[in-house]
């Protein structure tokens, strides 16, 4: 039965590189497409969505006037911001979420270098599968070529640009006043893993945004090298 199955594994993937080269050879002015330049026009996709999108967030406000990445409060900390809202103390609150999306910008800049040699790294073997898969193909390969390191990357710079803008300053005293609310429970968070995680997710979720253009905006292929490779996934 193991023997079948692999067998059938191996002919799937031969028709499978069969077909891709069988489009390479139909596309119009002969092709010309070798394995190395699908591999760069994935290359040069990603390159785009990364400096095109991930920049944006090292802006100031890059994560928190961007509705798609902006960092709340986690859920079951949401019920701080809503109760120091109700005794009016909304922009004391402002605060607090102000400073979880300056974390994260800073964090962004430690993201490039990591990027850019994962993004070295892609051969046509990943390039096949990237362009026969999902509109989020490539940032879910750039996921699991960067995840740990970004991590590893952001989670001291968050934990540092708490402390230099006064971040625990700041939620120390929206805690307190949080918990000295009649009936509540008391909490004390750290928050600094879970912006890690939201920041780290921030920046996945721009990447995808621009390789959904590029997949599915004839517009968005901005290179000749584009235009010929994401003809394949049309």
């Amino acid at each position: 039965m193991i023997r079948k199955f692999l067998t059938l594994l191996l002919i799937f993937n031969l028709t499978a590189c069969a077909e891709l080269q069988q489009v390479v050879n139909q596309l119009p002015q002969g092709g010309g497409l070798s394995q190395a330049d699908i591999a760069a026009g994935l290359r040069q996709a990603l390159d785009f969505g990364i400096d095109k999108q991930v920049t944006k967030l090292i802006q100031t406000d890059g994560f928190y006037k961007n509705e798609l990445v902006k960092i709340l409060l986690p859920e079951e900390l949401r019920k701080v911001d809503k109760g120091l809202r109700d005794i009016g103390l909304g922009k004391l609150a402002d605060e607090g979420l102000k400073v979880l999306n300056r974390a994260a910008e800073d964090a962004v800049k430690e993201a490039t270098p990591i990027f850019v040699d994962a993004v070295k790294g892609i051969t046509f073997a990943d390039a096949k599968q990237i362009l026969l898969g999902n509109d989020d193909a490539a940032t879910q390969y750039l996921t699991s070529k960067t995840q740990t390191a970004l991590y590893d990357k952001f989670h001291p710079v968050i934990k540092n640009s708490f402390s230099k803008v006064g971040a625990d300053t700041i939620w120390a005293n929206l805690i307190n006043k949080y918990n000295n609310i009649p009936f509540t429970s008391n909490v004390n968070p750290d928050l600094t893993d879970y912006v890690t995680g939201e920041a780290l997710e921030g920046v996945y979720t721009m990447i995808a945004v621009e390789e959904k253009e590029i997949r599915t905006k004839f517009a968005s292929r901005t290179t000749d090298l584009l235009r010929k490779v994401f003809a394949l996934q049309d």
